[in-house]
């Protein structure tokens, strides 16, 4: 089986557009910042810029409205286990439960980093730094996810290592990092899957293709953070110490940083 390995990422400077930098900055709301920005009342670096899409370096910066300095707020991440049958969306036309309903009053509003399908349950992040989010899910990083999977029937020796070596689904290629089988049975199998890309139901997909339904599916890990013992539906702040020891490879995390950039 292959073995993870997470590479050392260079740190890259944070560019947004100033539309969404007044509102990491805490400046304005998305919808208002475009008022501000076209009423000549947003300057970068002492000049009027009125153009909502200019690319802004957050690191460097100095934003203002009407002469007022923004300050990034502090750098908050969540990790919540994630129930069965609960969307991994901000609303739901179904009008079926989402993430967003389980987290009441965060000290800062947070976005979901990545997603779970409404079957699986688990571990699943969420964070004010879209910086941390996009390294997260950037296949690039190499950041493991472990998923616990039980499907029907006997999953073999052989299926093991076609999964590792990689299969077709869709005209698309795909490939556990690792895979163990815990338990196997004419009924049912219990599989530990690891990926590092996170393409659309990887995990379902995978199993799919040598025969075998997946049933049940968990997220346990991503990096080396654990869902541990947080019950289903409750959800925790991760502290900075604890999130440089998950992720050491994170640029942000790895000076201890308070705020996002």
């Amino acid at each position: 089986m292959r073995r993870v390995r997470v590479p050392p990422v260079r740190r890259e400077a944070m560019r947004t557009h100033l539309v969404r930098a007044l509102s990491k900055l805490g400046l304005a709301s998305r919808s208002e910042a475009r008022s501000l920005i076209a009423a000549g009342r947003v300057t970068v670096n002492g000049r009027v810029i009125r153009d909502a899409l200019a690319t802004v370096n957050l690191d460097r910066a100095a934003i203002a409205v009407d002469g007022r300095a923004g300050v990034p707020a502090a750098r908050v991440v969540i990790a919540l286990h994630k129930p069965r049958g609960v969307v991994t969306t901000r609303r739901d036309p179904e009008g079926r439960p989402t993430v967003y309903s389980l987290i009441v009053e965060p000290p800062v509003p947070v976005v979901a980093v990545g997603r779970l399908d409404l079957a699986t349950s688990g571990l699943l992040l969420f964070t004010n730094d879209t910086r941390f989010g996009d390294w997260l899910t950037d296949p690039r990083s190499d950041v493991p996810k472990v998923y616990l999977a039980t499907v029907r029937g006997r999953v073999t020796d052989d299926d093991v290592a076609q999964l590792a070596a990689g299969v077709k689904s869709n005209d698309e290629s795909l490939a556990a990092a690792e895979v163990r089988l815990r338990k196997a049975s004419a009924r049912e199998s219990h599989l530990v899957i690891t990926l590092t890309e996170g393409k659309n139901r990887e995990v379902r997909r995978l199993c799919a293709s040598i025969g075998h339904e997946v049933t049940r599916l968990r997220r346990v890990q991503v990096g080396g953070l654990d869902l541990g013992l947080l019950p289903p539906g409750s959800w925790r702040i991760v502290e900075d110490d604890e999130l440089a020891r998950a992720f050491p490879h994170f640029p942000g995390f790895q000076k201890h940083e308070g705020t996002v950039p």
